[in-house]
């Protein structure tokens, strides 16, 4: 289970998991006893993945949780849903499915309590139903939870999956020794050389993802990682996991690995795949517009489609936008080729990924957090030259052509989705879009511009625009008929957008402007297109946005929700560190008050942009918190005098990071914490640390803006005089 961060980050996400059966104190690649397996030379492995892999996998969304009948309960919604039918056909069996130690033989055994009747048999089960059976093992000594490693055990391991019948194996890359006189990367290519090797000599037509670029991202040596992992298996994890099922923010890790997989379009080829890892939709925590964009991307990136969720609970929603043929068929094209980036602009990129029978798939993909107007152009998505061109929105499943600019008005975190295919056929009806433009004035602000665009080839007349907004909202005018729109030509409407203001925190309100016309036809159609109007009313105070609890008492744990698992700190061990509702805590030069909401409250704020408001002056403004992960964001600090200043905020993980990571210093440490289940991981420092960011010398502060990072959780502030 690799992350975006360094070795040591990845060693602490291991040894912190709070799921039962992972070990507490696993540790990444340490110096270990060299490899038996010889480098050496190993044949390309064989094409056993033409296309990208579909299916499912229990981690995202189980992770340990697993046992034989939630595998086959996933496997057989696979089959009821209809998704085997569409290629979602190989379930895979993820990390924590055996026992702890090999048998007397050396073999692998699975976790008796938990698959009773054994791997060979689920994988007869999974058969039974037409599905492939895949499973998880590691290259290292253990596995990231803890369990037995493949390391010195290539071909005994390859040949007792084979045995079982197994389709596809997911070989990790956590515990990986380094050996003497090697790079980290020579060390890593042996192991996976030799199951690569071992997997041959089985015979058996076994598709093999590696996972060892994803220990290298970011480093010098990722693309080399990734060009032997190519000759060594069909596809390759090559950066962050894809978030939990648990975590808060999906969203933003759905973004994340979009990012860094988009841009290896070179390292990819037909039959080998890079692999941003799993499909969430159907997760909660996401709107249906972020599990469309996720689908629609994986397909353009020719991504594997491995869903990993409760697929025994899938909502209409996320079954067909899982099941949408038309999307799958991009991923699957048989050119195999990766998607590219053809244009790039503020908050949106353009995709365009050419298909086997000529057509293009163009997407546009709005990262940002405002609806915006996307255009492009055929040419500037490779396509030839034409006398016009269809455009086939896979989602929607409308139909429409145009001249040449491809163009839709695209909601935040939204992806609309083309397919455009070369025609001088007029017959759909003419591309249009609706876009909008700010043109407040001090005097009329509010004030917006409204334009309806023709990209076909024939007028749009008896047009009409139409304004719609939620409650307590008003726009002047709502209704505005619109003059004859010539091919390629616009009509535009101005109108004024009222709201009242909403409470402290952020408020995301959405307008929408929707225009009616004929063009070709007596056939009314329609398009439109939002504008997202945000307001940011600062909280009082640091406790009135408090949103999370990160204290509970050992009578009553449930509440606790820390690190989005359900664990937080034990308020007794907090008070023998003298951290009680109100106290003073002073350290590393700084005085704060510890909050003074009772145990189970929300008693701290998980930073997701909170702007707070806060007064006072010196030379640094100190923070009082902790992570439930690893990252940092930008605060800004707005002055009186209405400039502002920024700097960047990080803590250590509570408790599996250097406590100097970010700057931070430790405040105080407690020796447990508490789980839903109660005290426990008694031995194990839980920390609280500080960390500053600078202030302009002289000036007041009027608010602090918390960094949009929700592992980050704050306490409490303060002024460094």
């Amino acid at each position: 289970m690799p992350t975006a961060f360094p070795r040591w980050l990845r060693a602490a996400v291991a040894c912190c998991s709070t799921l039962a059966a992972v070990s507490a104190g696993t540790v990444l690649a340490q110096p270990a006893a060299a490899s038996s397996a010889a480098p050496g030379a190993v044949a390309q492995y064989p094409d056993y993945s033409p296309t990208p892999p579909m299916g499912w996998n229990d981690w995202s969304y189980y992770q340990c949780g697993i046992d034989e009948k939630t595998i086959l309960g996933n496997a057989q919604a696979l089959v009821t849903t209809g998704l085997a039918r569409k290629g979602y056909d190989t379930v895979t069996i993820d990390d924590c499915w055996m026992s702890q130690q090999r048998d007397a033989k050396g073999d692998l055994v699975a976790n008796p309590a938990l698959f009773p009747d054994g791997m060979a048999y689920v994988g007869q089960q999974l058969h039974k139903l037409g599905l492939k059976f895949g499973i998880y093992e590691d290259a290292g000594t253990s596995t990231c939870g803890g369990y037995p490693g493949s390391l010195d055990h290539w071909q005994q391991d390859a040949d007792l999956f084979a045995s079982w019948d197994v389709d596809y194996v997911k070989l990790d890359g956590c515990n990986v020794p380094t050996k003497a006189g090697e790079t980290d990367e020579q060390s890593y290519r042996d192991t996976y050389t030799a199951m690569s090797r071992a997997l041959l000599n089985t015979r058996r037509h076994i598709v093999f993802s590696i996972s060892a670029p994803a220990y290298f991202q970011g480093a010098a040596n990722w693309d080399s990682v990734i060009g032997w992992s190519a000759q060594l298996g069909n596809l390759w994890r090559e950066g962050a996991d894809i978030a939990l099922g648990q975590d808060p923010d999906k969203w933003s890790s759905i973004d994340y690995n979009y990012s860094y997989n988009v841009g290896l379009t070179a390292l990819q080829r037909p039959g080998r795949w890079n692999d941003p890892d799993f499909l969430l939709a159907g997760d909660s925590g996401l709107s249906q517009d972020e599990i469309q964009s996720q689908v629609s991307l994986w397909a353009m990136m020719a991504a594997p489609l491995i869903s990993s969720t409760d697929l025994t609970h899938l909502s209409p929603t996320a079954l067909a936008v899982l099941g949408n043929r038309d999307v799958i068929a991009v991923d699957q094209d048989r050119l195999g080729i990766q998607g590219s980036v053809v244009q790039h602009g503020a908050g949106y990129d353009v995709l365009s990924k050419p298909l086997a029978d000529g057509d293009r798939a163009v997407a546009l993909f709005n990262s940002s957090d405002s609806a915006q107007t996307i255009s492009t152009t055929a040419a500037q998505a490779g396509l030839p030259v034409a006398g016009g061109y269809k455009l086939d929105d896979l989602v929607s499943k409308t139909a429409t052509n145009t001249t040449g600019v491809i163009a839709a008005g695209v909601p935040p975190h939204a992806t609309v989705l083309y397919r455009v295919h070369p025609t001088a056929d007029h017959g759909p009806a003419p591309a249009t879009a609706i876009s909008w433009r700010d043109v407040s004035t001090p005097q009329l602000p509010g004030t917006y511009q409204i334009t309806l665009t023709d990209n076909g080839t024939v007028p749009l007349t008896d047009g009409r625009l139409q304004i719609s907004a939620p409650a307590g909202w008003t726009v002047a005018p709502d209704t505005v008929a619109l003059p004859r729109v010539a091919p390629g030509g616009t009509a535009s409407a101005t109108v004024t957008v009222r709201g009242p203001q909403g409470a402290p925190g952020t408020t995301v309100t959405t307008i929408t402007a929707t225009a009616s016309y004929r063009a070709h036809s007596s056939k009314v159609d329609t398009v439109s297109g939002e504008q997202t109007i945000v307001q940011t009313v600062p909280y009082p105070s640091l406790a009135a946005a408090f949103n999370d609890v990160g204290a509970t008492d050992e009578s009553d744990t449930t509440p606790g929700n820390f690190d989005g698992g359900g664990d937080s700190y034990s308020s007794q061990a907090l008070a023998k560190a003298g951290a009680t509702a109100g106290a003073t805590i002073s350290a590393n030069g700084l005085s704060f008050t510890w909050p003074a909401a009772a145990a189970g409250a929300n008693d701290n704020v998980s930073a997701t942009g909170q702007e707070i408001t806060f007064s006072g002056q010196g030379q640094a403004l100190g923070f009082l918190g902790a992570e439930a992960g690893f990252t940092s964001g930008t605060v800004t600090v707005t002055y009186t005098d209405g400039t502002a200043s920024t700097g960047q905020l990080g803590f250590p993980n509570w408790c599996c990071a250097p406590t100097d990571a970010y700057g931070a210093k430790t405040a105080f440490t407690t020796d447990h914490r508490n789980t839903p289940s109660g005290p426990a991981n008694y031995g194990t420092s839980y920390g609280v640390f500080t960390n500053t960011v600078p202030l302009t010398p002289g000036k007041t502060v009027r608010s602090v803006t918390l960094p949009d990072a929700p592992a980050i959780h704050v306490f409490a502030l303060t002024v460094q005089p």
